[in-house]
């Protein structure tokens, strides 16, 4: 899916290590096929914390092993989490290790190319390009039926920072969050591309706050600027924020894994941003818009801060109502999000009506990767913490959902929160929900917001949500849609 998701990165596309319990690194925890991963000292030659990886492409592949994997074709990976490796010292990774599609006994022998990652950087989901990341060569290897010694491979090289360019219009916003970092224990960063205007504002202008989906930052600015399927809020200042965490996609929501995400961007960065750009600060002057998991998040913050906010525009978002948690009720007794009733496997994703990822295969390959997958990005947001790591909706061998973490997960239930605390909220919200999607949605997220439509009709609400027919997650926003936003937001904030 990360083809997918860069693509769709390009319209708004959707921590902490645990200490390892595992055999000694060095150690040799199963016969048959093992793989190696040497790492050499780099820099400083500290101990690492972190996870390490072994990504194999087939011989011949375009590209290196390590910037997958594709979700829609992903290829084989193993990893195991690891404390306190030292520089000579080797982690063998062999069927013990997390493995997709299978252990690596079980892998299909033949010839690959294969490529060793470590994990080290607990701010951001990235795995091979992940800045401060280690990696290694990608090299040709060949997997026989039974391997007599394990192959080796290295990691001797880092992921260099990434660079923002500053042009006339775009400008890096970037500031440390006292909130989160005490959270953490450690320095983390508030980050924003602030783009003005094509017009030098002469005077503070609102601000449209977007948020990408999952895999996007604000490193896309650029991009923003170089297509009119994203020229909503043209005439304003945008200001294209960074959701990128450790566990995949953090929402600008409060949660018991990320950390007071919301609160911090309310009380911290939107002053800091309203202080150092022309920046108008008023709620009315204040305007959200997002793409899927962007989408969720702009929602969740105009429901969840009515008072901040002057209306929200939000495409494709992620699950709002939970009854439809793409195509699953989280609610039902004895669901499993594996398999219907009728005993079907459930699809998560589709290409052209076809059902092409599927629950029980998407949920192997996010234990083959660790934090950041976007399953587990759900519950890293909505799920209470169990044994310092956040509780699992369905059990990963059954598929079975516990049905106390579902009820914790109404927190964040947007429908419900709405339906519950509808007299409230009314008044605030009036005029500022507008939520679209497509009819064929290409991971069945028109469900939910269909069900929120019923119900916020049923309230009595001026919403306006859309199912525009034939239309996709990628094929949702066009030039039309970006325009027609654009005047929305410009009459909303009385520019023009």
């Amino acid at each position: 899916m990360r083809i997918l998701v860069a693509v769709l990165a390009l319209l708004w596309p959707s921590a902490r290590f645990a200490p390892a319990q595992e055999p000694p690194p060095s150690r040799a925890t199963a016969r048959g096929r093992a793989i190696d991963v040497r790492y050499p000292s780099i820099g400083d030659g500290k101990a690492i914390d972190g996870r390490v990886y072994v990504m194999l492409v087939p011989k011949g592949s375009r590209g290196e092993p390590r910037f997958g994997p594709d979700w829609f074709q992903p290829q084989p990976m193993f990893s195991r989490e690891v404390k306190g490796w030292k520089p000579g010292e080797s982690i063998r990774l062999d069927a013990t290790a997390a493995g997709y599609p299978a252990p690596l006994d079980a892998i299909e022998g033949g010839e690959y190319v294969a490529q060793a990652i470590v994990r080290i950087n607990p701010d951001t989901a990235r795995i091979g390009n992940g800045e401060g990341n280690l990696y290694g060569p990608a090299v040709p290897i060949k997997l026989g039926a039974k391997d007599a010694s394990p192959l080796t491979l290295e990691v001797d090289r880092r992921v260099p920072p990434r660079e923002f360019r500053e042009t006339d219009r775009v400008k890096l916003a970037e500031v440390e969050s006292p909130l989160l970092s005490r959270f953490f224990g450690r320095p983390v960063k508030h980050r924003a591309a602030v783009i003005l205007p094509e017009s030098r504002p002469e005077r503070k202008l609102p601000a449209v706050y977007i948020i990408p989906g999952f895999g996007g930052d604000h490193f896309m600015a650029t991009r923003v600027l170089g297509t009119d399927r994203m020229s909503q809020g043209k005439d304003m200042v945008r200001v294209l924020l960074d959701p990128d965490c450790y566990t995949g996609h953090h929402v600008f929501a409060d949660s018991a894994t990320n950390g007071p995400r919301g609160k911090a961007f309310i009380e911290e960065f939107i002053p800091y941003l309203e202080s150092n750009f022309p920046i108008l600060a008023e709620p009315r002057a204040r305007l959200l818009n997002g793409h899927s998991s962007g989408g969720w998040s702009s929602l969740w913050l105009q429901v969840t801060y009515p008072d901040v906010f002057g209306g929200t525009w939000s495409t494709s978002p992620d699950p709002v109502d939970f009854r439809d948690f793409q195509q699953v009720d989280i609610y039902a007794p004895n669901q499993n999000i594996y398999r219907d009733a009728a005993g079907e496997r459930r699809p998560v994703a589709r290409r052209n009506g076809k059902p092409m990822i599927f629950y029980d295969d998407f949920s192997k390959l996010e234990e083959a990767m660790g934090p950041g997958g976007q399953l587990g990005s759900f519950e890293a947001v909505f799920s209470p913490r169990r044994d310092g790591k956040p509780a699992r909706l369905w059990d990963r061998a059954t598929g079975a959902i516990d049905p106390e973490v579902a009820k914790a997960w109404e927190a964040y239930d947007i429908r419900l929160v709405l339906e519950r605390n509808w007299a409230e909220k009314a008044p605030k919200l009036k005029g500022k929900l507008h939520v679209i999607t497509g009819g064929d949605d290409t991971f069945y997220l028109e469900g939910a917001v269909k069900r929120l439509k019923e119900c916020l009709t049923r309230l009595g609400s001026d919403a306006v949500i859309e199912i525009i027919p034939g239309r996709d997650h990628g094929t949702i926003l066009d030039r039309a849609l970006a325009e027609r936003i654009n005047r929305e937001m410009n009459a909303a904030t009385g520019l023009k």
